[in-house]
């Protein structure tokens, strides 16, 4: 018999570590090709690891709730046959920091996106010394928040062996800073000139909730945690502004009604409004670029590519938001074949975190629940987000040749909600009439392609 050594697979370009959930298989368990051994959670999305080879589960390496790098052996399987080659990772490697001059911390709630201005002098990070693990993710954070190994070496962690997680550092700076929460206000350096500095914020007592007999206390699950911190992050890091405009959309949905049918024989797939609205909302962002920017310190990230994110609903309850790459560059059969198939996988647990970064803009459809309209928060770091609102039959004035006349047409809200720091209200209200306008003047006898 021959063991086979399970590694954690690669989840992406910019995933380094995940979050083993649970293990679905124990040892002694007889594993087929393609079972499910282990659900893992990184930041972005939950999902499953397959077995790829058939065989018996001999050891777990890592527990449930352990922090576990990329290309860590997890587990051994028993397999039939000569012992194969497979190579060996160690769980704790040497990973050399990166460069202290540039360091980015990307997604997480509370850190400020802004390169390091402390030289390694002022601000020593040689892991050598020290006999205790940290991930690339501890070691930014620290980087970032000018903390020294030192420091480091004396907070005490939560994971596996006492390992320092990265909520347990979270919790660390937010403690040394008094309990306020982690602020996201620019580093200010030094110039030239004098610049007025920010006084620093009070902390404030948390509100007390009063809980009675028969109230029920439910604990937030793993990614409602992930969703309150960015949504606090978002707000404090962003001026919000909403504007609204009203579209007749009656061209467009008489149109949809018209190829549903055809569309769906042709190509296998149900065409719904989202894929229109992504289309719009990139020719909008081609018309207005400027829209498609990330800010960093006083810096503006001006986007080439066009990754529009759409929010979908989970059953849980939660949202996650997956991304059209390139979203400018297909047509419409391509958006719905892509949005069909990232809703699919998003509502059953089987997007690679991949998918669900590099977004330049994001659209969430408030009319599936109803709404008429909404105040969506930004997408950090992303400065804007546009909510569609329920399509519903109305009375509007309709200008004609013969005088003006009333008749019932299907009219919707558009919400765009932006950042005030770089995006005006010209820029914004001007934006958000584009996309509207696109809508309005769907070709009715548009060919499917």
């Amino acid at each position: 018999m021959a063991q086979y050594e399970l590694l954690l697979p690669k989840m992406g370009e910019s995933v380094a570590e995940a979050t083993i959930i649970k293990w679905t298989k124990q040892p002694g368990d007889l594993i087929q090709l393609d079972d499910t051994i282990l659900e893992i959670a990184t930041d972005k999305v939950d999902s499953e690891v397959p077995s790829p080879v058939a065989g018996k589960l001999v050891k777990q390496l890592f527990a449930a709730d352990d922090v576990v790098q990329v290309g860590a052996v997890i587990a051994i399987i028993e397999i039939e046959g000569a012992a194969e080659s497979t190579p060996v990772v160690e769980t704790k490697q040497e990973v050399v920091p990166a460069p202290v001059a540039t360091p980015v911390v990307e997604n997480i709630p509370g850190i400020t996106q802004l390169p390091a201005t402390k030289t390694e002098e002022n601000n020593p990070q040689d892991f050598k010394n020290s006999d205790r693990f940290y991930s690339p993710l501890v070691k930014n954070i620290a980087a970032q928040e000018n903390i020294t190994v030192a420091e480091l070496d004396q907070i005490k962690g939560s994971g596996a062996e006492g390992r320092l997680t990265k909520d347990d550092l979270l919790n660390y700076i937010q403690s040394k800073n008094g309990g306020a929460p982690i602020q996201t206000t620019p580093v200010v350096t030094q110039a030239s000139t004098p610049v007025e500095v920010s006084k620093p914020v009070v902390p404030t007592a948390k509100p007390v909730t009063s809980v009675s007999g028969g109230d029920e206390i439910i604990e937030m699950d793993r990614m409602r945690k992930l969703i309150a911190e960015h949504m606090v992050m978002s707000k404090h890091t962003s001026p919000h502004v909403t504007s609204f405009v009203e579209a007749d959309v009656t061209n467009m949905v008489m149109w949809r009604d018209k190829v549903k049918k055809a569309f769906e024989q042709r190509e296998n797939e149900k065409i719904t409004f989202t894929p229109i609205f992504i289309e719009a909302v990139s020719r909008a962002i081609k018309d207005f670029p400027m829209i498609n920017v990330t800010v960093n310190g006083t810096q503006i990230i001006k986007k080439k590519d066009i990754n529009i994110g759409m929010a979908a609903a989970l059953p849980s309850g939660n949202l996650i938001v997956p991304v059209i790459k390139n979203a400018d560059q297909l047509n419409l059969v391509g958006l719905t074949k892509a949005v069909n198939d990232l809703a699919s996988r998003a509502r059953n647990s089987k997007l690679k975190p991949d998918e669900t970064q590099g977004g330049t803009f994001t659209l969430t459809n408030v009319g599936s629940f109803g709404n008429v309209m909404g105040t969506p928060i930004i997408n950090q770091p992303q400065v804007a987000i546009l909510a569609v609102g329920a399509i519903k039959k109305k009375p509007a004035v309709l200008e004609t040749e013969f005088g003006d006349v009333i008749a019932i047409r299907h009219m919707m809200f558009l919400s765009l909600s932006y950042d005030h720091r770089v995006v005006d209200g010209a820029l914004g209200g001007s934006f958000v009439r584009r996309v509207a306008d696109y809508l309005e003047n769907w070709d009715i006898n548009r060919e499917i392609s």
